[in-house]
């Protein structure tokens, strides 16, 4: 390995940040790409940050072994709300000490593509920072006629290989400009430099679907057998990222795609327009829009260009990748109108570190398939196999009106720590859709209601698998605890399993029973700050045949106890409700204003006639069934936050507008814990009613109490 550092400083200047036992390796960055927000050392010396785009920033190095992290914010109360680290299958958790309210500090085992932010802060003007970290690079290509070398630097230039050429992208060489694979095959595209593409596309319309050279970080149009390797795709402008027409026997590897679009939308991360035979693995993908979408072609939004047949699209694979996106879905397929056909799309071994929100005439999901007003065409053949979701939105929104989806698998989903927001859809001609381990915590769906999925229009029930001998449970003792005292995991016995615990506190331990303390009453996100914290505790079980299964559980210590409440008087079932008419932009104070209208509801429904915009409150009291640390989950489009026992639980996320005409707001989520004492205990919920209907969800689990809607039973008001 010497060698190789010294090659790399010989040829291309590279700045080693250490070529020791470590052998690690960070390029500089041009002074013109640096970002100054964020300070971070590995090992304790310092590797420039780079600005992607939007808020992001990203830091990407070379090592072979584990790493010590620092990441310092310029602002003093970044950290103030939390950190959320992603994927969350690492079971990373940093410190983060009052001495230092600026710096969080964490150990990284070994490669991998992370994504660090503040616990539900992850939409377009979301500050985050992107770690890609990775194996070292092999040597660059020997010299040669049709072998191009780009070195460390700043370079304002596209890339026009021709057939049968290779690039190689020194670390620290920046591009500004396109990658264009235009009628070309047999191309090469290695090493690890960095494509910025700020194109001039309308901020303000979308001009990004335009299959043209230098309109996208790459363009790929009638090009066969290019292998792309280690390269990272900013895109800044209002375009698709990486657009693939008519192309063939695409391999990408090591790749990063980071989309910052202000406006977050039409930005996608990966399309295919006609086409397909590509494999993507180990890749990194941050879009405005849909991650990877797939559709026969594009060619503009006229009702001509609508209806014109396109290309089939066939045999994809995408595996061992981290997709992330503020809005849209994760993978898109089909839409209204749209004619064409598509076969064998497998996205497996992956992680959803953050799903879009909200709607565009449908609901986002995992996977969008939109075969609306008169589409057409034969679908079969997708599988999304092995993954895991932290934050996302709703499973899957299914709909073709005329022939037909059929085929369809999701295997071994496995949501961590957060319930559906949205219910899932199959609708029209669809069929042999089967769900076969599709996980919430420790649940495994077995029917329609605990998905929840609505099935109509013609479309055809589908079928869940039963489970297999390999099962992820487990349980805990005592289920009531504080920091620090003893407490045992158990996991359910299965033959020949393998267990890997994820603590949730940084910690990780194997063995079918283990003993373990939580240091604190922080929880996994650092967030906790009314003496209870919530811990998201992974149990991960395996067997020599390959199979495997996730379960996942919130845990909360408790360092301090509300006590239960007498209610003065008599109580009686419901809350009291009030109504305030007006039109607001945030939650007001209610202290302040008359009501309109009063009464009681048997839950989170007001029975009122009044004309949006309006809000409401609800008081009473919740009924605790026994002593322990309890986290409530709260969602709603316009804003909500409830308060128990005077200390506010959970607000939902400043209002997030659905996109493309679709009417009102995303749902928003937020979630708390308390330790809460048996009995009665005050609740305040207030919500506000701008653009959208309805009224706030709110979810519950404790000691045994599995993860639920709260029952009607549970809410009491003064009589």
């Amino acid at each position: 390995m010497p060698g190789f550092c010294a090659l790399i400083l010989a040829l291309f200047m590279v700045s080693s940040v250490a070529c020791s036992a470590q052998r690690l390796q960070a390029a500089p960055v041009p002074p013109e790409m640096r970002s100054s927000f964020f300070a971070v050392t590995v090992n304790n010396q310092r590797v420039d940050v780079a600005q992607a785009a939007s808020h992001y920033e990203f830091v990407s190095f070379d090592t072979s072994g584990p790493v010590e992290i620092s990441i310092t914010a310029a602002d003093p109360t970044f950290w103030n709300s939390g950190v959320d680290i992603e994927p969350w299958r690492l079971g990373l958790r940093p410190t983060h000490t009052a001495a230092e309210p600026q710096t969080i500090r964490f150990r990284l085992p070994g490669p991998a593509k992370i994504a660090v932010s503040r616990p539900g802060d992850y939409l377009n003007q979301a500050r985050m920072l992107f770690l890609f970290v990775s194996k070292p690079p092999p040597p660059p290509p020997a010299p040669g006629p049709n072998v191009t070398i780009v070195p460390p630097g700043l370079h304002r230039e596209s890339l026009n290989p021709k057939s049968g050429d290779t690039i190689y992208l020194a670390p620290g060489a920046y591009l500004f400009g396109s990658l264009n694979l235009w009628q070309v095959q047999n191309v090469k595209v290695l090493g690890q430099g960095t494509i910025v593409y700020e194109g001039p596309q309308s901020p303000e319309t979308d001009e990004g679907w335009m299959q043209k050279p230098d309109w996208h970080c790459i363009d790929a149009y009638q090009a066969h057998n290019v292998e792309i390797d280690g390269l990272t795709c900013i895109v800044r402008s209002r375009t698709w990222s990486i657009q693939m027409t008519g192309s063939t026997g695409f391999r990408y590897d090591d790749l990063r795609v980071i989309g910052g679009n202000p406006l977050n939308a039409n930005q996608d991360g990966m399309d295919w327009l006609g086409g397909g035979d590509t494999v993507v693995r180990n890749a990194f993908l941050r879009a405005s829009d849909d991650d990877l979408a797939m559709e026969g072609n594009w060619d503009g939004y006229t009702e001509a260009d609508m209806l014109r047949p396109g290309s089939d699209v066939n045999d994809i694979l995408v595996e061992n990748s981290e997709l992330s996106t503020s809005i849209s879905n994760v993978v898109r397929i089909g839409w209204p109108e749209k004619t064409f056909n598509s076969r064998n799309f497998t996205l497996r071994d992956s992680d959803i570190l953050h799903a879009g929100i909200g709607a565009c005439g449908q609901t986002f999901g995992l996977l969008g398939f939109w075969g609306a007003n008169g589409a057409s065409g034969d679908h079969s053949g997708v599988t999304f196999e092995n993954l895991l979701l932290d934050n996302w939105y709703s499973l899957v929104q299914m709909e073709q009106e005329q022939p037909a989806l059929h085929g369809f698998v999701f295997r071994n989903i496995w949501a961590l720590d957060q319930p559906p927001l949205a219910e899932s859809t199959l609708t029209g001609d669809v069929t042999d859709v089967t769900f076969d381990n599709v996980k919430y915590g420790q649940t495994r769906v077995a029917n329609d209601a605990q998905l929840p999925l609505v099935v109509s229009a013609g479309a055809a029930q589908p079928k869940f698998a039963p489970p297999s001998p390999l099962v992820a449970a487990f349980r805990v003792d005592p289920p009531v605890f504080a920091p620090r005292q003893k407490i045992t995991f158990t996991a359910q016995s299965a033959p020949g399993a393998h267990y890997t615990w994820l603590l949730g506190d940084g910690q990780t331990s194997h063995g079918r029973r283990v003993r373990h303390r939580f240091p604190d009453a922080l929880g996994t996100e650092l967030d906790g700050g009314n003496g209870a914290g919530r811990f998201r505790v992974l149990l991960h079980v395996t067997d020599d045949s390959g199979h495997q299964d996730w379960a996942a559980q919130g845990l909360v210590a408790v360092a301090s106890w509300h006590d239960a409440v007498k209610a003065a008087g008599q109580t009686a079932p419901g809350l009291a409700w009030k109504i305030y008419t007006g039109a607001w932009t945030s939650l007001p104070d209610f202290s302040a204003l008359q009501p309109a209208q009063s009464g009681v509801s048997t839950n989170l429904a007001a029975d009122t006639q009044v004309a949006m915009p309006f809000a409401t409150t609800w008081d009473g009291f919740i009924k605790i069934p026994v002593d322990g640390g309890y986290t409530f989950h709260l969602i709603d489009r316009d804003g909500a936050r409830l308060v128990i026992d005077g200390i506010e639980v959970a607000r939902t996320g400043a209002p997030f507008q659905q996109v493309c005409g679709s009417p009102g707001n995303a749902l928003r989520y937020d979630r708390g814990a308390l330790g809460l004492r048996a009995g009665l205990h005050t609740i305040h919920i207030e919500a506000l009613n701008t653009a959208s209907q309805g009224t706030p969800r709110m979810l519950w689990e404790g000691p045994g109490v599995p993860l639920g809607d709260v029952p009607d039973a549970a809410y009491l008001s003064r009589n």
